[in-house]
């Protein structure tokens, strides 16, 4: 992954100069004042939603006489070094897609996010955001950006290959297991797994479901990458790769292909992962379920499920701040909600929208009671440069396993020189 950025930031700059020289909005040319915007651009990192950005852009030119275009990205490196690159030109977004975590607090402390205090405020007022979700936006005790989407992770699996070989969702590992070697005595390839950006999934889920709070401490710098329970948890990962449950990591199908054509019977996503579903007309129920994945240690009182929340944002200095506020308070509204969930077949971050999927809603309605241990994603929950140094470990991991000691190592590293100086435990 190292080697790719450089040539990554260096195409993002020719884009942004390119775009300086285009008279893109936001620019300082010109006098006199700016007239409203009618439409906001929307930049993303998730291209292959745009079908469902453009029916948003459509509903809210219908709701509130602004409409939306969404500028997608399929490159996660490219797209994040653009954004911080539009903190410095001319070529600045309406709305952005991004990250809570770490890089929210990064971007917070630049000054270069929108403050929504009194978005939230009124939103939760009207139940149409909840407190449990704020905390997730909260940084110095006041929020930024509202969410884009709110999901749950586990296991999506093909249904076919589960019915040919009768198999049922596991209720516990054990069961889980039994699975994967019952598909590999038919040379089915159990689980998929990823080198790139996706890295850290079997990692965050072997160690939420064997010791969630040290998983907590890991995030928060009071634990080490080299203590004994993260590298069990190695060995554990280690021990199912050479059993050759996992597909090829460097394989570049896309995973919902890679699901749809079965060369893999499962793969572990959030539930935004429907979509992909949907979009290959894949039908719930027959051609593909879902289920919570089993805790590694049975004796955890809850089970451990994985939470993400990913943040819809405008700037500080926003081309047209009065607008991309507006669209924000429209965003949350059960009226946009009710058809972003309803379109990717996902749950809501608005308590009020219904969910059609009935796996989905289920797993959005038990974990919203409390019967799971909710788990920070990885993603958000670790600091940024170690993540960067984490995500390249386990990319290197998984195609050689043998090396988990120094992977742990590195990453150690990159996690001492963080917390040196910055306070840990949060």
């Amino acid at each position: 992954m190292n080697r790719s950025r450089p040539l990554l930031l260096a195409a993002v700059i020719s884009l942004v100069l390119a775009g300086c020289s285009g008279g893109e909005s936001g620019g300082s040319g010109g006098s006199g004042p700016k007239a409203a915007k009618t439409e906001l651009k929307l930049y993303n990192d998730k291209g292959a939603w745009s079908k469902y950005f453009d029916e948003m852009g459509a509903l809210s030119k219908q709701q509130i006489g602004l409409s939306m275009k969404p500028v997608g990205y399929t490159d996660e490196p490219t797209y994040q070094a653009f954004i911080k690159a539009s903190f410095r030109t001319d070529v600045k977004p309406d709305l952005f897609t991004w990250t809570t975590g770490g890089r929210l607090v990064e971007i917070v402390a630049q000054k270069q996010v929108a403050e929504t205090t009194a978005l939230w405020q009124e939103a939760i007022k009207n139940g149409d955001l909840s407190t449990e979700l704020a905390e997730y936006y909260t940084v110095g005790g006041k929020q930024y950006c509202v969410p884009l989407n709110a999901a749950y992770w586990g296991m999506f699996y093909n249904k076919k290959i589960f019915d040919q070989h009768g198999l049922q969702p596991p209720k516990t590992w054990d069961d889980l297991i039994k699975i994967a070697d019952t598909l590999k005595q038919n040379d089915v390839k159990a689980f998929y797994h990823t080198s790139v950006l996706f890295s850290f999934v079997w990692f965050e889920q072997l160690l939420a479901g064997t010791d969630p709070d040290l998983y907590d401490r890991l995030s928060t710098g009071q634990a080490k990458y080299t203590d004994p329970g993260v590298v069990q948890v190695m060995e554990k990962w280690k021990s199912m790769i050479d059993a050759g449950y996992f597909t090829n990591p460097g394989d570049k199908t896309d995973p919902g292909d890679v699901l749809k054509t079965g060369k893999a019977a499962m793969l572990s996503f959030g539930t935004w992962f429907n979509t992909s579903m949907t979009q290959r007309s894949m039908k719930a129920g027959s051609d593909y379920g879902f289920f919570v994945i089993p805790n590694v240690n049975a004796a955890l009182p809850k089970t451990s499920m994985i939470f993400e929340s990913g943040p819809l944002c405008s700037l500080a200095k926003a081309p047209d701040p009065e607008a991309s506020t507006k669209y924000l308070k429209w965003w949350v509204s059960s009226a946009a909600q009710e058809k972003w969930a309803t379109a990717r077949g996902d749950v809501s971050a608005n308590p009020k929208v219904a969910i059609a999927d009935e796996a989905i809603a289920e797993v959005g309605k038990s974990a919203g009671s409390g019967e799971y241990r909710l788990v920070n994603r990885y993603f958000e929950a670790t600091p940024p440069p170690v993540l960067t140094a984490a995500l390249d470990g386990f990319g290197a991991f998984v195609v050689k396993p043998d090396g988990y000691q120094k992977v742990l190592a590195d990453i150690q590293v990159a996690a001492d020189e963080y917390w040196s100086t910055h306070k840990q435990g949060g």
